[in-house]
């Protein structure tokens, strides 16, 4: 009883592995996992690989980024079910190849000259005739033009009735159809073997199996313990290293989806020069890098220059040219004060790095992020377009927001804005904010004074917003700052006001002039947003009302509906009125002369009160200009070891071969039975071709070998000998 249970279990097991190499070797799971690794590969490339899971976030919100970091969509092409997919993959084509290999050698091998005669009839493609000549010599003669075309010939002579003898012409051509089957089915292999080498697998078995473990701590990459490095004999890697100019490095990061990993080179590389040049639209036309690759153990040079798409390579490592960084520039930078409270300050700092600052009782981080010293700008749609002075944004334009079904042709105007600094101010609580400030001012609009402009943003993903302040005569920015502070200061305003009601009135008419002063008090110290810090009334945001806003919930509060356009003009030119007066007054006491009332001092004066007006959303307490740099450019490279690289072109090939030899090689199989009469005058012949796929080429095929072998006429012109094909 207990054997033939144990014989049942080894039935049952050997047919359950069958099963499962019937179903690993058919063609419908191999398609299955194509199918899903194409669909993988488009998700791959829509949804953009390895970004920090902020920038997901950003853009698709906190549920599918936790989503795609679930499934490993962000780093796709080396999560492990796409891995396993690809060695699946491999296993189910080279179990089909090993299934069918033997057979297709065998059928390359075979003639079939075994066919019964009575078998010809069956063929769609067959002929039959006389000929004059004996079998013995039809078949040798028809053998021999065989070969002459290409084809691989066997004769078998078999008896007939009596001792007469006939003769089968067995002949192939077209066999490299089925080694191109082969050779598909072995491309496939093969590339599916040169992604796993060259793919994320063998670092993963190191993090598996070899004690390497995924770095996820911050700091110099020289703390980095010995368990978060990987060897410079490490067979297969792709990783990202940069390098400062007058710098070297010998250490790639290998970024992974919980951290990074550190891949030690043979060698380093040296950026002895970084060079870049520009298209006109600011994009670079050229970048490359001049380096000297030092070998770590015998102290080898060599020194050569990497473009991109022309790559370096020393040691079986490939160095390509991916990009370029900052490589930690050096800046000094003004601070301008935005707020009555805050003083004029400098201080100097590297790109990379940070600098503590107070604000009053607040510590405030400041981050120093990129410097660009080239900034090309389309002005095309700003200029003119009196958009809030707030949301200017130099980058975008209206037409790439309105997508491809909506274009609007547009001229460009192209402009190199000079330099910027960007930075960030990050509070206690670690939130921060981003700025982009430009060193020199840029003249906006044509007759309109050069503008300063200062950026702001909340989030990485959002556009720019910036602030237009008026450069003073000097290009600086002292002449704004100054009538800043002065509209900040009641006495310097009621000095203003009365100077304004002197000009406006005169002497004699005492009570006009008192009404004129307590209005234009009122109203300029709504601009200024004293009378509503005196009232204790504050915006949700926390902001005093102030500016053309303050006028306009004044007037929206206190005048009625239908005076209130007549009553804005008013207000309106009182406070531009008032403000030329406060702007000279803070001239004269700076030392400087009193502007005159002309068109140029009245252009100022009016971005000056746009500036002021809009300055109260400004979140910062000062404004950092950049005065001076020295740039440092660096070289960010990609260094791959890719052993993988070669098996795949190999397998490219192999593919093209194979497709081709399927699609545009048939496989043709002839037979040619000769029997003698029984008059023994001649010999009777029947002729049969087959063919894997059949098309117009083949019946012409057949007509010329009927012609040729048989001497039959042509198609056109049918014997009364051949028996019609069907």
């Amino acid at each position: 009883m207990s054997v033939s249970t144990h014989g049942l279990r080894l039935r049952t097991g050997s047919q359950a592995l069958r099963a499962a190499v019937e179903l690993l070797s058919s063609m419908r799971f191999a398609i299955a996992l194509l199918t899903v690794i194409c669909i993988a590969s488009v998700i791959g490339t829509v949804l953009k690989q390895q970004e920090p899971i902020n920038n997901y976030i950003n853009q698709f919100g906190p549920f599918w980024a936790q989503v795609f970091r679930s499934a490993r969509l962000d780093t796709i092409y080396s999560a492990w079910w796409f891995l396993l997919i690809l060695a699946f993959l491999v296993v189910s084509t080279s179990l089909c190849i090993a299934r069918n290999t033997p057979r297709i050698v065998a059928d390359l091998r075979s003639y079939r000259e075994d066919l019964r005669v009575q078998g010809l009839k069956a063929f769609g493609l067959r002929a039959e005739t006389v000929l004059a000549e004996t079998p013995d010599a039809a078949a040798n003669r028809i053998g021999q033009q065989l070969v002459g075309g290409g084809w691989k010939v066997k004769l078998q002579k078999r008896e007939v009735a009596g001792a007469a003898t006939g003769w089968m012409v067995a002949a192939r051509a077209g066999g490299a159809n089925k080694l191109g089957y082969i050779a598909a089915h072995g491309a496939i292999v093969l590339i599916c073997l040169g992604g796993l080498l060259d793919g994320d697998l063998i670092v993963r078995a190191q993090t598996w199996l070899g004690g390497k473990s995924v770095y996820t701590g911050g700091g110099m990459i020289a703390d980095v313990p010995a368990q978060h490095r990987l060897a410079p004999t490490n067979p297969t890697f792709r990783g990202n290293i940069l390098v400062p100019e007058g710098g070297q490095s010998s250490v790639a990061i290998l970024n992974q989806a919980d951290g990074v990993l550190l891949q030690e080179l043979p060698f380093a590389i040296e950026l002895k020069k970084f060079i870049v040049d520009y298209y006109a639209t600011g994009m670079p036309k050229l970048f490359a890098s001049e380096v000297v690759l030092h070998d770590r153990a015998s102290g080898e040079t060599k020194t050569a220059r990497i473009e991109v798409n022309h790559p370096a390579s020393w040691k079986g490592v490939a160095i390509y040219q991916s990009s370029f960084d900052d490589g930690g520039s050096r800046v000094k930078l003004r601070a301008v004060p935005m707020g009555a409270a805050a003083k004029p300050f400098e201080v100097e700092g590297t790109i990379g790095t940070s600098t503590e600052l107070t604000n009053g009782q607040d510590k405030l981080t400041l981050e120093y992020t990129a410097l660009r010293v080239i900034n090309v700008e389309n002005f095309a749609g700003a200029n003119g377009s009196g958009a809030d002075v707030r949301k200017v944004d130099l980058v975008g334009s209206l037409e790439s927001r309105l997508g491809a079904a909506h274009k609007v042709d547009q001229p460009k105007e192209l402009r190199n804005i000079g330099p910027s600094i960007g930075y960030k101010l990050r509070d206690a609580a670690g939130q921060a904010r981003e700025y982009q400030n430009y060193m020199v001012p840029t003249v906006m609009e044509e007759g309109a004074p050069p503008v300063f402009l200062l950026g702001v943003r909340e989030q990485p993903g959002e556009p720019f917003k910036y602030l237009r302040v008026p450069a003073d005569d000097r290009m600086g920015m002292d002449g704004f700052v100054r009538l800043r502070q002065a509209l900040q200061d009641p006495a310097l305003r009621a000095q203003a006001v009365a100077r304004y009601v002197d000009q406006a009135i005169g002497p004699g008419r005492p009570e006009q002039a008192q009404q004129l002063r307590e209005s234009a008090l009122r109203a300029v110290g709504l601009f200024a947003g004293a009378e509503q810090l005196q009232a204790g009334k504050a915006r949700a945001d926390g902001r005093n009302a102030s500016g053309w806003q303050a006028i306009a919930e004044f007037i929206d509060q206190q005048v009625p509906e239908a005076e209130r356009e007549r009553a804005g003009q008013i207000l309106v030119r009182v406070v531009n009125d008032v403000l030329f007066e406060l702007l000279n007054l803070s001239r004269t006491q700076a030392g400087e002369a009193p502007l005159p009332r002309d068109a140029k001092s009245q252009a100022w004066l009016t971005q000056a009160v746009l500036s002021l007006s809009d300055a109260a959303f400004y979140p910062a307490p000062v404004a950092l200009m950049l005065t001076d740099f020295t740039q440092v450019q660096a070289s960010v490279f990609q260094v791959a070891r890719a052993p993988g690289k070669n098996v795949v072109y190999l397998g490219c090939l192999l593919l093209i071969v194979g497709i081709f030899a399927m699609l545009y090689v048939r496989e043709r199989r002839l037979w040619v039975w000769l029997a003698p009469r029984a008059d023994g005058a001649g010999a009777d012949a029947a002729m049969a071709l087959s063919v894997n796929r059949r098309g117009l080429d083949t019946d012409k095929e057949f007509h010329r070998l009927r012609e040729r072998l048989l001497g039959l006429p042509p198609a056109d012109a049918p014997s009364s000998a051949e028996t019609p094909s069907r």
